[in-house]
Order: C-alpha cells, then sequence, then structure tokens
C-alpha cells in the first residue's frame, strides 16, 4: 500500500484522516442528489453526484422517472459517470445489468438460491467479492423501479470510514486484512463440476490511481479465512454492528437510486403484494465514478 494507506507513513495516514472526517456526511440528507432525468445528467447534477463519491465514494439521487422500467436509466447515467464496463456474468441479463427481484427467481430457477434474488436479509458485503482480480468490481448503481410493500431498507458506510476505524484499534488489524489469502471464497459446483475456482485475496488493497479497495462479506459459510485475520475479521464485524456517526440508513423508492464506488452496503428482509413486488437494477462496473 502507498500514501496514507501505508502503514509505514503515519504523518501521511494523519493528515488523510483528518480531512476524512472533517469532510465526511454524517446525514444520509447530506447524500441525496435530485436529478431530473438520471439519461441526461446537468452539468450540476454530474457535478454533485461526482463530488459526493470523492468525498464518501457514495451517492443517492431522486429523480422523476418513477416505476419507468427502463435500463437506459441506469446504464445511461452510468456512463456519464465514467463507469462503461459492465461486469457481466451467469446471474445477469444480456446487457449486463441484473434486475434484483424475487419475481426473477421464478422466472429462472437458478438465482433463488442466491440471497440478492429472495426477500430474505443480506449481511454487510462489498459487491463481487467472489471474483477473481482483473474482474474486480470498483463501481456499483442500484436503481429502483418499484419497492417493496415493507422492509429492504440498506445500510451503508463509506469503507474508508471502516478502514479508518479498524486502523485506529489496530495497525495490525489492517496489515492481517490485506495478505493476499486474507480471504478465501470456496470453489462453486455445479451439475458439471466446478462452475467457479476458489478466489482468494486480500480485504483491503490500493487501486492503480491511489484509491482504496474493500473485498468483504461478512457471510458465516462457504468462506475460510487466513488465521492471522482471524482478529482482525471479529473486529470489523462488531465495528459493523454498531452504529457510527457516518452509517447511513434508508430505503430506495421508485425512482431513486445509489451510485458509489462499491461501499459497504446490506439489506433487511422485505414482504411483497401483488402491487408492490421489489424491482432494482443492479450494474457492477470494473470502474469507479469519475474523478471529475
Amino acid at each position: 500500500m502507498a500514501g496514507p494507506y501505508d502503514l509505514n507513513d503515519a504523518r501521511a495516514y494523519a493528515a488523510w484522516r483528518e480531512q476524512k472526517l472533517d469532510t465526511a456526511p454524517r446525514r444520509i440528507e447530506d447524500i441525496v442528489v435530485t436529478l431530473d432525468d438520471p439519461r441526461q445528467l446537468k452539468t450540476a447534477e454530474r457535478a454533485s453526484l461526482v463530488d459526493l463519491n470523492q468525498r464518501c465514494n457514495m451517492a443517492i439521487y431522486v429523480s422523476k422517472t418513477g416505476t419507468d422500467p427502463d435500463k437506459e436509466i441506469p446504464r445511461r447515467l452510468g456512463q456519464q459517470l465514467g463507469m462503461t464496463t459492465l461486469d457481466g456474468h451467469w446471474l445477469t441479463d444480456n446487457d449486463g445489468i441484473s434486475p434484483i427481484s424475487v419475481t426473477g427467481a421464478e422466472q429462472r430457477g437458478e438465482r433463488k438460491e442466491f440471497i440478492p434474488y429472495t426477500d430474505k436479509p443480506i449481511r454487510w458485503h462489498t459487491d463481487g467479492y467472489y471474483n477473481t482480480p482483473e474482474r474486480t468490481i470498483r463501481g456499483l448503481l442500484l436503481h429502483c423501479v418499484q419497492s417493496g410493500a415493507t422492509g429492504g431498507t440498506n445500510q451503508l458506510l463509506d469503507h474508508e470510514i471502516a478502514y479508518l476505524l479498524l486502523r485506529d484499534e489496530n495497525p495490525d488489524y489492517i496489515r492481517a486484512l490485506s495478505a493476499s489469502d486474507a480471504m478465501t471464497i470456496p470453489p462453486r459446483t455445479d451439475d458439471q463440476g466446478v462452475a467457479r475456482d476458489a478466489q482468494s485475496g486480500p480485504v483491503f488493497s490500493v487501486n492503480d490511481d491511489g484509491t482504496l479497495h474493500m473485498r468483504y462479506t461478512a457471510r458465516s459459510v462457504s468462506i475460510a479465512w487466513n488465521a492471522a485475520a482471524v482478529a482482525a475479521r471479529t473486529t470489523l464485524e462488531r465495528i459493523l454492528a454498531t452504529p457510527t456517526p457516518w452509517t447511513f440508513h434508508g430505503r430506495l423508492e421508485p425512482g431513486m437510486g445509489l451510485v458509489c464506488n462499491n461501499v459497504l452496503h446490506d439489506r433487511s428482509s422485505f414482504t411483497e403484494t401483488p402491487e408492490k413486488r421489489r424491482l432494482l437494477y443492479r450494474a457492477r462496473y470494473y470502474e469507479r465514478i469519475a474523478a471529475r
């Protein structure tokens, strides 16, 4: 690691830490941007989304699109923010954008085994933690077409804040979670055998542009941790389970969305009615949101 993320550079870290805490938003209202049409951002709208992602790696938008199911809404928004390379995989539609819904699971039987396509809660994670390094998910966009009848709320936490809180407890925790084998996702098998190889990697790493990346899941099954990382993992779980001034809570409603540099997030369980069937579009990108 380099710069403020270099454990041997206390001065750089102290300067970064001070600036981070001085500028990090502490209310969810402070990260909300109103958009006229996400498919065609105005200059000021784009600047607000980019600025928030520079400060806290995320922004929530409210738009006038309502329940319009047009997939061009998230696609064009991502393009305008510098995110163009979608992570297509076996559970996405052919266009690389996933419809996250219980209905989709019923239509495509292979999805119903995966919690995002159910009404169950999802624990803290960043997206794509099982991907190979060349398919690292750095940008994430969630667009709500329809919310459920109840529930389906999210918690959000800037992964840089998680890093800061953990490093303040013990820098050795950061060292342990930066190891190349800190967290391993076992292989996924199907009727044909191994569908995805085991994937080991660090929790914390630094991108080529010097920004921090986090790869994490709080799931407790089908995951293996390096012995040296166990104490760090336990402490991180405690940090995430404890409310902080920088932990945001909210629910996306029709026309709303989240654009972020793959921050930590979770989801509560939800219920549906025939009139309120939850549908979100999820787009994962290899690029972060544009710097400016």
